[in-house]
């Protein structure tokens, strides 16, 4: 299995960081993305990987932590993106839940960070939340790559927009909880060769941990409820899996 979404290097899981990795080395998990959102979290990426060869890095400005950040961060955030090591731009998007950060803003800030993977040649990882609408009129008018809309849980017709644009759609926790029903028979329409898996670790766990910290060990439960709800093999799914994960990041 390959999670392609997980906060390794965030303040609750680094510290811990050895051993979250053993452990979902032990539950199969032969791959993981980590997800760094500034530059500390990228530098305790770096170091982790030498250690361990098969983490890989994406990094960018989350919509939610943009109050904080000023002329030097945006300097010091796009000198890093640059480095090789680094796979991916994200996670970055737009989230209008919270009033944290206003709507231009956060426009502004994600139209930066696709010009730089477009400029890069490098994938985008989406968070959209409550910005449906704005997110896919940001993503048609400038993006030139592709990229995955981290954990999906969007309708049929957003799906098939994003999937006509070359996007992937990643699936975490929420498609076992136990009220989920739309995310399941959304993604049942989708083809797997434009889909992955994800923890979003420490948050989203999937059903029967909810309440638990989430960790890349875990990924086997969102697993086993996407090949249900796509009617696929374990072993057959994962095969689709890690042939999207060759193709988008060149691994």
């Amino acid at each position: 299995m390959i999670d392609t979404h997980a906060h390794i290097t965030c303040d609750e899981l680094f510290p811990q960081a050895e051993d979250v990795l053993q452990r979902a080395r032990d539950a199969g998990v032969e791959r993981i993305l980590c997800i760094c959102l500034n530059p500390e979290e990228v530098k305790r990426a770096f170091a982790l990987q030498e250690q361990y060869p098969w983490l890989d890095i994406a990094a960018g400005y989350h919509p939610g932590d943009l109050y904080e950040l000023d002329e030097k961060a945006w300097n010091d955030m796009e000198r890093i993106v640059q480095d090789e090591r680094i796979l991916a731009i994200g996670e970055i998007g737009l989230d209008y839940h919270w009033d944290d950060v206003d709507k231009e803003t956060q426009k502004q800030a994600f139209i930066t960070q696709i010009e730089w993977a477009n400029r890069l040649h490098k994938p985008i990882l989406i968070h959209m939340r409550d910005a449906t609408k704005d997110t896919l009129e940001l993503l048609k008018a400038h993006k030139q790559v592709n990229g995955i809309m981290h954990c999906f849980s969007g309708s049929i017709e957003t799906a098939r927009e994003l999937l006509a644009m070359g996007m992937y759609l990643s699936v975490g926790g929420p498609l076992t909880f136990l009220n989920a029903r739309g995310i399941p028979e959304v993604i049942s329409q989708c083809p797997p060769d434009r889909l992955f898996l994800e923890t979003d670790c420490p948050y989203l766990t999937p059903h029967p941990h909810r309440g638990k910290r989430n960790e890349p060990m875990y990924l086997s439960y969102t697993c086993d409820k996407l090949a249900e709800v796509l009617d696929m093999e374990t072993k057959a799914l994962n095969a689709h899996l890690r042939e999207n994960y060759r193709k988008l990041f060149h691994i």
